[in-house]
């Protein structure tokens, strides 16, 4: 099987990795890819969003099946694209319809999909400029925290969590003036939940589904969680706090509607679901739906799975999902993200990485780094993710700890309480 995985960063390293490892794979195109993906496949330099490009790509190097990534082209429509194409529509695509890929492009839309069908969340509203005088009565009737979020995609930074009503009220204008461009044309302003975050994950073909591995992603850049909010400083899986109990919960009122509720409003879904919940005292909640696996939560969701990923993946894509399951590792999986310094405000690209090589006790998950002259180069804010397997968090993450000792480029950074407020519950 000839498989195309579109993105660039430790997310698609992480299932090339998995795919290369298939006896179903017969050619592994990644574009753009990264240093990393280059080792397990082969980069194709182009854009994510270059749709032409990429449906002209798969018909010359007859690619069999087409993985999504990113939320961006999923949410442009690639899905839809390629299928409307005479050449490429009998290619399975694991990636979301436009109209599904809503679900994590519009909170709006996914606030009024959570509410018809029932799928617990918080209550909300949603405003734009010319209503803004009543998001802000709006706000007065809540309690603080205040949840603001711009309604499109905003690059995982379009929530803000703020405690003063009137700072409150000054930012939901100062969105709705466009602080995140087009995302925050439309704000929704939601009522806040107290409780312990963590992200489920599920592959499906729109009828039936397949569970993957939990995982509770680190999100602010400082210890502690402290300090700015990033694309994700580290993850863990499996979440203790996640018992049998729980996840039935999560699975009857939440995942299951969830599928049924596509289903039933004939949206075309074959793909990745990430379920953002939040456990408040013993139930869950949904704070947010993605159409594509959380980075870096793939980095530990996937090195768990023990079983072949790519058929799973190409049953989702031709609907054949019905009585399969995702076998999983019971050890546990960490990751720590190596991040640029300076981010995820303004930092410097293109720093050599060394150290790679001397990495034996886990998996380096490539971020943003692009190859040079046979070095690999910083290219982006997470740079790298180390993942370690071991029977345990502490175990596993001394290994990751023990691993980004050899590894060295300028003003490289990461967190060393990954995982430990974990170990206290």
């Amino acid at each position: 099987m000839n498989v195309l995985i579109i993105g660039s960063g430790g997310r698609e390293h992480a299932i090339a990795w998995k795919v290369a490892q298939s006896p179903k794979l017969t050619k592994l195109f990644i574009a753009p890819g990264n240093a990393g993906t280059a080792a397990v496949g082969t980069n194709v330099p182009i854009k994510v969003t270059d749709f032409q490009a990429i449906g002209e790509f798969v018909k010359s190097n007859n690619i069999d099946l087409v993985v999504v990534g990113p939320e961006e082209p999923l949410v442009k429509g690639i899905a839809d694209f390629l299928a409307a194409n005479a050449d490429t529509k009998n290619v399975g695509v694991v990636g979301a319809s436009a109209e599904g890929a809503q679900l994590e492009g519009s909170k709006e839309f996914a606030k009024q999909f959570m509410q018809k069908h029932g799928i617990p969340t918080a209550a909300y509203r949603s405003f734009t400029k010319a209503t803004v005088a009543d998001g802000k009565r709006f706000l007065e009737t809540l309690k603080a925290p205040y949840v603001l979020k711009a309604d499109g995609l905003a690059a995982g930074k379009g929530v803000l969590i703020i405690n003063d009503l009137k700072e409150a009220q000054e930012s939901l204008e100062t969105m709705l003036d466009g602080q995140f461009g087009d995302a925050s044309a439309k704000v929704v302003i939601e009522e806040f939940l107290s409780g312990i975050e963590c992200s489920f994950f599920v592959l499906t073909d729109g009828r039936d589904y397949v569970l993957l591995p939990e995982a509770k992603d680190y999100k602010r850049i400082g210890e502690h969680d402290t300090g700015l909010n990033t694309g994700g400083m580290g993850a863990v899986s499996p979440v203790p706090f996640c018992t049998d109990e729980f996840k039935q919960k999560v699975i009857s009122r939440i995942i299951e509607p969830t599928i049924r509720g596509l289903h039933d409003d004939n949206i075309d879904y074959r793909g990745f679901i990430f379920f953002g919940l939040i456990k408040c005292g013993n139930d869950p909640y949904v704070i947010e739906y993605n159409v594509r696996m959380g980075d870096p939560e793939t980095e530990v969701v996937i090195p768990r799975l023990d079983c072949d990923l790519l058929e799973l993946l190409a049953a989702t894509a031709e609907r054949r999902l019905a009585g399969m399951k995702a076998t999983m590792k019971a050890q546990t999986a960490i990751t720590v993200v190596m991040v640029s310094g300076g981010y995820p405000e303004s930092y410097k690209k293109g720093f050599e990485i060394t150290g790679l090589d001397s990495v034996t006790e886990s998996t380096v998950f490539h971020a943003g780094t692009k190859p040079d002259s046979g070095r690999v180069l910083t290219d982006g804010g997470r740079v790298l993710a180390v993942t370690s397997l071991a029977d345990g968090i502490q175990p596993a993450l001394d290994k990751s700890y023990r691993s980004i000792g050899g590894i060295k480029f300028d003003g490289a950074y990461f967190r060393r309480d990954i995982g430990q407020d974990l170990q206290k519950l």
